[in-house]
């Protein structure tokens, strides 16, 4: 029993090391896609209307390579993340029951979907309050601005990469009870907690100004809102499922024992 125990410890991990490499390989290859595409996308994102304004410099003779080389890397990970969230759903459906598999697979469009939204959101809408805001405190300050082209870039990157992530909190939740981890009852009781911590992250992404302070915290909170009903649902669908595979074993014990 032993040796059997410890012969499905290593088919586990070798099934986790054979996920793991398709998704290196795969993300070396959108990495490759990633240099051909980080060229039009910087182009893009210099051209439109809030940066058009900037004369971005390289104050750094690496600073230009530096942006190109971080456009590939980024493209690269946007681009595996569905990869690899099937791999990682390939790895842990065979523990699930049969209508758990279909509905979490499901999870994958869904998240990447919503990591869109949320650059979408930071970019379009965020973004240019945050720009604004600091144009108009170095206009008040009498101050040209001269910025660096990697300054500029990661700056939009800590913006909106965040969110993305921040965005994908709907179905990591309905992951995590599906799974049992988390439920609706403990999103409950450490809502004030959250509220406090999203506070703390809207504080930390935005600049000191109420506005976009409050544009980033109401989306965080409903987000959370919303969380706790998708949670409640995929609770219920959970205790179904488990139930149904319950009375279903019955079943197979009670006609087991009638044949014997």
């Amino acid at each position: 029993m032993s040796y059997e125990k410890k012969m499905t410890m290593y088919d586990h991990l070798g099934e986790l090391r054979k996920r793991i490499i398709l998704t290196a390989l795969a993300f070396f290859a959108f990495l490759i896609a990633g240099f051909f595409f980080a060229r039009p996308v910087i182009v893009y994102l210099q051209s439109d209307p809030i940066a058009k304004d900037i004369q971005m410099n390289a104050f750094h003779l690496t600073d230009p390579l530096n942006v190109y080389m971080s456009f590939a890397f980024i493209i690269g990970l946007v681009l595996t993340a569905p990869f690899a969230l099937y791999q990682l759903w390939a790895f842990i459906s065979p523990g699930l029951f049969e209508n758990e598999r279909r509905v979490t697979l499901m999870y994958i469009p869904v998240s990447f979907l919503l990591f869109l939204t949320g650059l979408a959101f930071s970019y379009f809408i965020l973004f240019p309050f945050v720009v604004g805001f600091m144009g108009n405190v170095a206009t008040a300050l009498s101050v040209e601005g001269e910025y660096g082209i990697q300054e500029y870039f990661s700056f939009l990157f800590n913006i909106t990469l965040p969110f993305g992530l921040l965005f994908q909190f709907p179905v990591l939740v309905m992951f995590l009870t599906r799974l049992g981890i988390v439920s609706p009852q403990f999103l409950k009781s450490i809502r004030k907690v959250a509220y406090f911590v999203i506070l703390v992250i809207a504080g930390l992404i935005t600049p000191p100004e109420l506005i976009s302070h409050l544009m980033v915290t109401f989306p965080l909170i409903i987000l959370y809102e919303v969380s706790i009903v998708i949670s409640k649902t995929a609770y219920k669908k959970r205790m179904k499922a488990e139930m149904e595979a319950l009375v279903k074993e019955r079943e197979e014990a009670a006609e087991s024992a009638y044949n014997e």
